[in-house]
C-alpha cells in the first residue's frame, strides 16, 4: 500500500471503556476495505481505545501517502468535534507539513444520513420491539 495514487481514510470514533462497542465502526473499516481494495483505510479514537489520531495518521505517512481523508463517525457536531477535533488536526498537521488532509462532516450533517436513519426508524418502529 505505498502508492501515493491509492485512497487514504481514516474513520474517527470516539471510543469507549467496553471493546464491544468499536464492533460497528471495525465492521465500517472492513466494509470499506471491501469496497476499495487500493485502499488504505484506518480507524482511529478520540479517548478510550487504540490507535489514536496521531497514529494512524503515522501509519498512513509510513505508506507514503501524501493525501488523508478523515471522516468523524460522531453523529453530531458536539463539542469533541468543535473543540477537540480541531485541536488534534492542528497537531498532526503540525508533524505532518506535507500532508494533505481532508475531512468530512459529522455523519447527522448528511442529508443522506438523516433519510437513512428516518427509514430505519419507520422499519423499526412498525413493529413492537423487545422491552429492555
Amino acid at each position: 500500500m505505498t502508492s501515493t495514487n491509492a485512497q487514504a481514510l481514516i474513520l474517527f470514533a470516539h471510543g469507549a471503556r467496553d471493546a464491544r462497542w468499536a464492533e460497528p465502526f471495525q465492521d465500517i473499516a472492513a466494509r470499506m476495505r471491501a469496497r476499495h481494495p487500493t485502499w488504505q483505510v484506518e480507524l482511529a479514537y478520540l479517548e478510550l481505545m487504540q490507535p489514536d489520531l496521531n497514529t494512524a495518521v503515522a501509519n498512513i505517512v509510513a505508506n507514503k501517502h501524501e493525501a488523508v481523508t478523515i471522516a468523524p463517525l460522531f453523529l453530531a457536531r458536539g463539542g469533541h468535534l468543535r473543540e477537540d477535533f480541531p485541536k488534534l488536526l492542528s497537531l498532526v498537521a503540525a508533524q505532518h507539513p506535507n500532508l494533505k488532509i481532508n475531512t468530512t462532516d459529522a455523519l447527522g450533517d448528511s442529508p443522506q444520513m438523516r433519510e437513512s436513519i428516518a427509514n430505519w426508524l419507520d422499519a423499526n418502529t412498525a413493529e413492537q420491539s423487545a422491552i429492555w
